[in-house]
């Protein structure tokens, strides 16, 4: 009937490694969807026996395409992290794709990830999906404005977090990173492509090894890189964020409000406050933009 609307498809999730697949599946299974897992090879884990997958190279864009179609796959999430970007020999193009693959090329060999995310939600979209963000099906995962607990930021977790604030934004310009850890309103770490957890562990070295004075605790702010597609590689934090700032003696955590991800939000949210550490979404809509943090 004219003017009715279409019924809706199934959902993919396009899993890369990390536990954060797992968590998004689970949460769109509470919230009514089936998901379909497509497992990067090489990069996504084993433990998806509770779902119906298939494992497919990242660069396969002809047997993903043949899957949408299959499994009716109207709509893709992607979720993960991607060690390894994909040879061009890896590369399987659709008709509709073969055009695109010379420009894939390039991105693979000069871009930074954000590039490259991009590139990849053109040819899947190519493919006969749509791409949304996690945060379109499971909103009550993003982070608020504000302390999430009853733990609050003092004046001198205030200045580290403007100091974390203007790194990141600053590295996330160059897309390299979204992290970066302030203590005593100097920065002293920056995410690079190993992650925050051991971005967070290379603090706690500092720590043991003097360079970072043990009197002054510290904050980590997470934030998306200026210039992100939001449908792909939000910032997270969970349960394992706040076990390294505990090692990392940092008094508490700052995230984007309304563009990051609080994962396992009851066991993280435990692990802070029995830790005494803060967790606090900032607003980067304000009139102070990028400088100024007002949590």
């Amino acid at each position: 009937m004219d003017g009715a609307p279409r019924p809706k498809g199934r959902l993919a999730i396009i899993a890369g490694g990390g536990a954060l697949p797992h968590h998004v599946a689970e949460a769109a299974r509470q919230h009514g969807e089936d998901p379909f897992i497509i497992a990067l090879a090489g990069e996504a884990g084993d433990a998806w026996s509770d779902y119906e997958r298939r494992t497919l190279g990242i660069g396969n864009f002809r047997e993903i395409s043949a899957t949408f179609r299959e499994k009716r796959i109207d709509r893709v999430v992607l979720s993960g992290g991607v060690r390894r970007r994909p040879e061009w020999r890896d590369i399987r193009p659709t008709l509709r794709t073969l055009s695109r693959v010379p420009a894939v090329l390039r991105t693979l060999l000069s871009g930074g990830d954000d590039a490259v995310l991009k590139m990849a939600i053109e040819l899947i979209e190519a493919s006969g999906a749509r791409v949304i963000g996690v945060q379109e099906i499971l909103p009550d995962l993003l982070a608020e404005v504000g302390p999430l607990g009853s733990v609050l930021p003092g004046a001198a977790d205030e200045a580290d977090m403007r100091a974390a604030t203007a790194a990141a934004n600053a590295l996330g310009a160059l897309d390299v990173g979204q992290g970066a850890v302030a203590v005593g309103g100097r920065v002293v770490a920056l995410e690079g492509p190993e992650g925050t957890d051991s971005m967070l562990a290379r603090v706690a070295e500092l720590r043991r090894q003097g360079r970072i004075s043990p009197r002054r605790r510290g904050v980590l702010v997470k934030l998306c890189k200026p210039q992100q597609d939001l449908r792909a590689d939000l910032p997270s934090i969970g349960p394992s964020t706040v076990k390294g700032a505990v090692a990392a003696g940092l008094a508490g955590i700052a995230v984007e409000a309304g563009r990051a991800l609080v994962l396992e939000r009851g066991e993280t949210m435990a692990a802070a406050e029995q830790a005494g550490i803060f967790i606090t979404g900032l607003d980067r809509g304000s009139p102070a933009g990028k400088e100024e943090v007002k949590p």
